[in-house]
């Protein structure tokens, strides 16, 4: 068990944690992929092989199929729609490891049934409830924290910190925890760069939910654990070991998504002000803001799947057992489907956009992420609606990564409230 309790410090105020204190977790030292993605779409939406997105490519194995980026928007989709000839399973390998079964990974029939098990939870009534009860609590005590100063780095105090209170509250975990649980996110979600520090933070989360889940069978709670303790379907109740996997899915997916998404949302409304004036003076304008963000900035740009079969994709044979990568960030800046991909601009024609994904696994979060930022950024305009960008002389402004994207920093100066 870990040495945290479910019971210790629960009023007490979290430590800070800088959220790029691990620096290797934004995925790729790159600025700017898309120019390298155009360049490569143009040649042919589907390319097999290794590709050099800026960083270098991956030699291939060669006791393996060669594997398969898909830059297009209708290619992506394709994909996405036939979960048959294109499956989940290739999640079992790395996050498979790190977070245990998850319906990430699961092909139908299990993912619909597994889907079913977690997913009353996340319907409109629930979420209504969090946003009166909880999320706006949360976003109101962290401007609390710098409303009166004047000046303030939006990224550190506001969009990293927001998601994990807010996930952790609806877990029914103490606010004394925040902070490890946000080391614990984002060391799973990188895995992949320290394999190490990944797997001792699934051991963590495991060790510490176990203790948990036996204090909300001996006294439920009014949380999303104690819900998915009783939860059922068709007879069916989640073992622990699923509870555990789920809930190692969803604190990283809840906490990087949105801080993400967030952050790149009030990126491309600071940098485009009269945009920012327009959604400050017509709040309905946030809809469109949040979904053009997710089409010009997903906060996550690739997810995967493996050929079940042999097949083919605009013309090009995939071999049965290939790995697929699908640029989501590409897809939805593909000039055929958008006008001026690469530009931010909530006001453009409204298309379907990948940034959640798409079919049966569409984002199941995506409408707690999308509640969650429209909260924290229409309380942060209300009661600071004069925000500017206001870097120092030196200070390089942009959205950086590759497999996840969002600004390092977004230093903005205010009329102390």
């Amino acid at each position: 068990m870990s040495t945290m309790t479910a019971n210790t410090g629960a009023d007490q105020v979290p430590d800070r944690f800088d959220p790029f204190e691990l620096q290797d977790t934004v995925s790729g030292n790159i600025r700017d992929p898309y120019p390298r993605m155009h360049e490569l779409r143009r040649q042919s939406p589907v390319h097999v092989g290794p590709v050099d997105l800026g960083d270098g490519a991956t030699p291939a194995d060669p006791d393996r199929p060669p594997p398969v980026t898909v830059f297009g928007f209708d290619e992506v989709v394709q994909v996405l729609r036939d979960n048959e000839t294109f499956s989940s399973t290739v999640y079992e390998g790395v996050m498979g490891a790190v977070m245990g079964r998850t319906i990430l990974q699961m092909d139908e029939p299990d993912h619909r049934v597994h889907r079913a098990l977690v997913s009353p939870t996340f319907r409109s009534k629930v979420l209504q409830r969090w946003e009166e009860d909880l999320v706006q609590c949360v976003v109101n005590e962290l401007i609390d924290g710098f409303a009166d100063k004047g000046h303030v780095d939006l990224v550190q105090e506001l969009t990293f910190n927001f998601p994990v209170q807010v996930i952790a509250r609806i877990l029914g975990l103490p606010r004394s925890d925040f902070p490890v649980f946000q080391r614990w996110a984002i060391a799973i979600t990188s895995v992949a760069a320290n394999w190490e520090r990944g797997m001792a933070a699934s051991e963590a989360l495991r060790d510490y939910f176990a203790g948990i889940l036996e204090e909300r069978r001996q006294q439920p709670a009014d949380d999303l654990i104690s819900e998915l303790v009783v939860a059922e379907v068709d007879g069916r109740q989640l073992t622990d070991e699923e509870i555990y996997s789920f809930l190692r899915l969803l604190l990283p997916a809840g906490v990087e998504t949105t801080y993400r998404a967030s952050g790149s949302l009030l990126y491309g409304l600071l940098t485009n002000p009269d945009q920012l004036r327009a959604v400050v003076a017509d709040r309905e304008l946030m809809t469109p803001a949040f979904e053009e963000v997710i089409r010009w900035e997903p906060p996550v740009t690739v997810i995967l799947r493996r050929a079940a079969r042999a097949t083919e994709l605009a013309g090009v044979p995939i071999e049965e057992g290939a790995d697929i990568a699908l640029l989501l960030g590409a897809a939805n800046r593909d000039e055929r489907k958008y006008a001026e991909p690469d530009r931010y601009n909530l006001f453009r024609e409204s298309r379907q956009n990948v940034g959640f994904g798409f079919g049966i696994h569409v984002c199941l979060g995506m409408h707690l992420a999308r509640m969650e930022t429209r909260v924290a950024m229409n309380t942060l305009f209300d009661r600071l609606p004069d925000l500017h960008l206001d870097p120092a002389p030196d200070q390089d402004l942009h959205i950086h990564g590759m497999a996840f994207r969002s600004p390092i920093s977004l230093p903005v100066a205010f009329t102390p409230a």
